[in-house]
């Protein structure tokens, strides 16, 4: 090799520009890819799983043979977008919900390569995305409403009752009597914003906009703070047991979210567990992937948690029994410890009952969103 060829640029690829190409087949999503005469000349994994066409049984064939898409009413997708002989001006099509043969629905988009602005199409690119991860979504925004719409009609309904019961009738009501109805209206109101700031978190922590204004949090004063308020509301002190290690590491954190989640911890382990409910709190021990944090561990003596469902207590709407709860619960309190960089688990305990487990890292004075 002569010296100047060994400088052609074209010759080598410097080793900072270099990489592996793009396998077709890794990508999540299926790809279909016709030429300048509408032949598959790509025809990923993917494509072959969502239409259930072998690869080699569609490259080199025609796109509108390979794919002989229909929209919901039932016309041809590829006479009414026509992508080779349509308006030069298009760029592509956005995505929308079609029909493979038998009727399976798909969602398509796809867009149209020229060489220039209004020059012909020369290539086709068209995405496949299967129908089950947004079906998925929508059941689960439908059971929401219906959730929802179920633990505001019984409030409500109490509410409406009570108030319009004393607005007709004031006068013939004792004042005992008058008190009664109105506890029982503030009651159910409280339900009710309990629910709708349910919902909100469950929005945020959706949405990756959970705002954490973290300060310093001591666990033991919080834990003995909430053993304090089931005392006071009527559980015998000998009903809890706390197991608290001495010299904990600072702690970082937000300290309402905190409160939140030993909140609904411990009425879980009072409300659906039995005998003896134990806290403990200690030092977690820290490892290369999990830095220095302090863990939280509630057991209680109750039936425990059947092992068939320990895989769903963090989702939406999962109840351990029938006794009150919207279900939403355990779900909000996943998020909060995974937006604080912890974690959390669910198990048996010694006694049988259930036992939940959280790990908060020390974290730092910063505020997160």
């Amino acid at each position: 090799m002569s010296g100047e060829n060994a400088h052609r640029p074209s010759e080598a690829v410097p080793p900072a520009l270099a990489g592996p190409v793009l396998d077709p087949d890794d990508l999540p999503d299926g790809l279909v890819v016709a030429d300048e005469r509408g032949v598959v000349v790509t025809f990923n994994a993917a494509a072959a799983r969502i239409t259930g066409l072998p690869q080699q049984d569609a490259l080199g064939r025609a796109v509108d043979l390979v794919l002989p898409l229909e929209d919901l009413e039932g016309r041809r997708w590829w006479r009414l977008t026509d992508p080779y002989g349509g308006l030069a001006i298009r760029r592509g099509q956005p995505e929308r919900n079609l029909l493979l043969p038998g009727g399976r629905e798909v969602l398509v988009s796809a867009r149209y390569v020229r060489t220039a602005p209004k020059g012909p199409v020369r290539r086709l690119v068209v995405a496949l995305r299967g129908t089950e991860a947004r079906r998925r979504t929508e059941r689960g925004h439908a059971e929401l409403i219906a959730t929802v719409a179920h633990e505001l009609r019984s409030p409500l309904t109490s509410v409406k009752g009570f108030t319009a019961t004393l607005l007709a009738k004031w006068e013939r009501f004792t004042d005992d009597q008058k008190r009664l109805m109105l506890e029982t209206v503030d009651a159910d109101a409280n339900r009710v914003t309990r629910l709708i700031a349910e919902l909100l978190d469950i929005s945020r922590i959706d949405s990756g906009r959970l705002e954490l204004r973290k300060q310093p949090v001591d666990m033991s004063t919080a834990v003995r703070r909430h053993i304090e308020a089931h005392l006071a509301a009527g559980e015998p002190a000998v009903r809890f047991v706390t197991r608290i290690a001495p010299d904990l590491p600072a702690l970082w954190a937000d300290p309402d979210k905190v409160d939140q989640v030993l909140g609904n911890l411990l009425e879980n382990a009072v409300r659906h567990g039995e005998g003896t409910v134990t806290i403990e709190v200690s030092a977690a021990t820290p490892t290369p992937t999990h830095p220095e944090g302090t863990t939280v561990t509630v057991s209680d003596e109750g039936p425990g948690i059947p092992e068939e469902s320990m895989s769903r207590v963090f989702t939406r709407f999962w109840r351990g029994s029938k006794r009150g709860g919207t279900g939403l619960g355990l779900y909000i309190v996943k998020g909060i410890v995974e937006v604080h960089g912890g974690t959390i688990t669910v198990g048996r305990s010694a006694a049988g009952g259930a036992q939940f487990r959280f790990t908060l890292p020390v974290g730092t004075p910063a505020i997160l969103s």
